[in-house]
């Protein structure tokens, strides 16, 4: 299995990876040492081996070289592994790791399943979209960058403990916030811009804040000054539990968020990273906004009297978030991890025949 980088890569896969340790199966994760897979893998109690890997969407020129200079050891380094471990399939989830490991199944003739969960493929899954057993995909709009025998609408894999948050019972009012396991930094900015306009105007609202790790200190210390109700903190490790201490969540819109977000029925205001491949973050919350299941707010348009305003405007009105929360719950695909893994199973079974 690979994929790595953020949060939104990894915690699909170590679903998938759950259900298949329940089945008995043996698993090995190809990641790298920089990212959060090396942490959380181990954590979850698998196996993890490391190859470098560099990006080459929005990221610098000189980086775009340096990732096209080691890419050929990369691939070398990722076939290495694969040919020693002799897997009977390789699982791509995304993510700069995960390039390099689907061109060396695909060399190695090893069975490669995808999943692709955002409307618009990135680059390295474009390259191998014709060579895979199957690609498992988020959005029914995907499918034509795909053979049609082998791609099927899954959904995300999203860890079966956001389908069990239970509505909030009684408290303030809490918004939760977070960039992703990394933070954001207009998110963070938003935030800290809106914390006197909700002390000022005595709202009732307690902040749950995921700052990413590089602004965490600042804005911890600045919002304890305020004195208002909640915390900042670095890194969420229980995000299901922060589920359910919330109202409603401010997040990114990658595919990870938003299907944890439907899976836990929850109401949001969705703010898209700009300068996504493709722009996918976009195209992910316009699906949930024009079934009126969430709210969106363009990054460049994101201030603190914006978040304020959109906040209280939902605040004021439960029977609204009422109703984003059962629409969301539309975009919910229960079965996900389980189908990723039969079809894991399947391509296995086809690479003995």
């Amino acid at each position: 299995m690979t994929g790595g980088g953020t949060g939104g890569h990894v915690f699909p896969a170590l679903a998938v990876a759950r259900v298949l340790r329940e089945r008995g199966h043996e698993i090995l994760f190809i990641g790298t040492r920089e990212a959060i897979e090396s942490r959380l893998v181990p954590e979850a109690g698998h196996n993890i081996e490391f190859i470098r890997s560099g990006g080459l969407n929005r990221v610098s020129l000189r980086q775009q070289a340096q990732t096209a200079l080691m890419l050929p050891g990369s691939i070398a380094a990722a076939a290495a592994i694969l040919r020693r471990f002799r897997p009977d399939a390789v699982f791509g989830m995304g993510g700069y790791v995960a390039g390099p490991v689907m061109a060396a199944a695909v060399l190695n003739r090893f069975p490669l399943v995808i999943m692709e969960p955002n409307a618009v493929p990135g680059f390295a899954t474009r390259r191998v979209a014709n060579r895979v057993y199957r690609a498992l995909l988020g959005f029914e709009s995907t499918r034509r960058f795909f053979r049609e025998s082998r791609a099927e609408v899954t959904g995300v894999p999203v860890r079966r403990e956001f389908f069990e948050v239970r509505r909030k019972n009684g408290g303030p009012f809490t918004l939760l916030v977070t960039g992703g396991s990394r933070g954001a930094r207009s998110l963070n900015r938003a935030s800290r811009e809106s914390w006197p306009l909700f002390r000022d105007s005595n709202s009732p609202v307690r902040f749950l804040h995921q700052s990413g790790a590089p602004e965490h200190e600042q804005l911890a210390d600045a919002f304890r000054e305020t004195g208002m109700l909640g915390e900042v903190v670095p890194f969420i490790e229980d995000m299901p539990a922060a589920f359910s201490e919330a109202d409603l969540v401010v997040a990114r819109a990658g595919a990870g968020a938003v299907n944890e977000i439907a899976a836990a029925g929850m109401p949001s205001i969705l703010v898209p990273l700009p300068f996504a491949a493709d722009d996918h973050q976009r195209k992910n919350a316009e699906a949930l906004v024009e079934r009126r299941a969430a709210e969106m707010v363009r990054d460049a348009e994101l201030t603190g009297t914006r978040l304020y305003r959109e906040v209280e405007a939902l605040r004021s009105e439960p029977a609204l978030l009422e109703r984003m929360r059962e629409r969301v719950r539309q975009f919910a695909k229960p079965g996900a991890a389980e189908r990723a893994a039969e079809v894991l199973e399947e391509a296995a079974n086809s690479g003995k025949k």
